[in-house]
């Protein structure tokens, strides 16, 4: 495992080394920024106009204004665009460069070297929306009393959580990675421990949190957010695995991940609970979205659909490493 965790922390580190990583972050952070400023003034709307479900609007999956509408299918358009980029060079640049060869060669497994490299680009993938958490607290009209109530489990939960973003960088860093997970793991189960007794134990709280608006839209739209993700990166990577060009493998995973994405458009054609209708909520990523996430549902068909599209790409693409091995 020590030669998959420098081949993490090297792919991991080549997105912040060139411009792929830096053109990803910045149309991500510019298309939710879009999103996030109509879905504010919607919110501040009087009369007849609004919103029911901010992040319905942020995701992309509003019917209403036509403005709204307009931006979810930009949203959605360019999703697999971005998660394309942060994909593309993973395999293909190896490929182009000659340097696969070099690697497949090593005293490391192909499924080891696909492990690596998918955990490396769906981490930067995180790491992208991670500037959207500022948005949260004028999204949920999020109000914060904060006590002073240091106790036993409130210092347990923040030294847990200090060791945690502590390993974290120490891996970004190239640290000992031995060292990195075993303090990781000490300040997640210290947090997590202390958190949850912090929690039921304690009369007071460090913080208390008030919402103007129900968080669990929130929290179901993240879950859909991870889950997608790792699909569209897990097709990306398949696709960068069967091209040389970057640019190619690029387009290559734009087509695929819009066969997710292209489904949506049809539910005006077919009425509402038809086999029609199903197969395109199946099929239709932003209609799971529009339909459930964003609305606080979870609905375990579409876990389920990324499931198992990331876990079947992500065996085609060490399969056609083995088929390049044997070549």
């Amino acid at each position: 495992m020590r030669a998959t965790a420098s081949l993490f922390r090297k792919e991991f580190a080549g997105y912040f080394a060139g411009p792929v990583g830096y053109v990803a972050l910045f149309a991500f952070l510019v298309l939710t920024g879009l999103q996030f400023n109509l879905a504010l003034n919607l919110l501040t709307e009087r009369g007849p106009r609004g919103v029911e479900y901010p992040m319905q609007v942020f995701l992309g999956g509003a019917d209403s204004p036509d403005l709204a509408r307009t931006a979810g299918v930009l949203f959605w358009g360019l999703f697999p665009a971005v998660t394309g980029i942060i994909t593309m060079r993973l395999l293909a640049e190896e490929r182009g460069t000659g340097t696969l060869e070099v690697l497949l060669t090593a005293p490391i497994r192909d499924w080891q070297v696909v492990l690596a490299k998918f955990a490396a680009c769906y981490g930067f993938y995180l790491l992208l929306w991670l500037p959207t958490l500022v948005y949260l607290p004028v999204l949920l009209d999020l109000h914060a009393d904060w006590r002073p109530a240091f106790t036993p489990l409130s210092i347990t939960l923040l030294a847990g959580a200090g060791l945690f973003i502590l390993a974290v960088l120490l891996t970004i860093i190239g640290a000992n990675g031995w060292f990195a997970l075993f303090l990781g793991l000490i300040g997640a189960a210290a947090a997590g421990v202390g958190g949850y007794l912090h929690h039921t134990r304690d009369p007071e709280y460090l913080v208390t949190l008030s919402a103007g608006i129900d968080p669990y839209p929130v929290l179901t739209s993240y879950l859909g957010v991870v889950g997608a993700g790792a699909m569209f990166l897990a097709v990306g990577l398949f696709a960068s695995s069967l091209v040389r060009s970057q640019l190619v493998a690029w387009m290559v995973a734009l087509l695929l991940g819009l066969g997710f994405v292209l489904p949506a458009l049809l539910r005006y054609w077919f009425e509402a609970g038809s086999a029609g209708d199903r197969v395109v909520y199946l099929l239709g990523v932003p209609e799971h979205f529009r339909r459930d996430f964003t609305r606080g549902v979870i609905d375990t068909r579409p876990l389920v659909l990324y499931a198992s599209v990331t876990l079947f790409c992500l065996y085609l693409t060490v399969r056609s490493l083995d088929a390049r091995r044997l070549r």
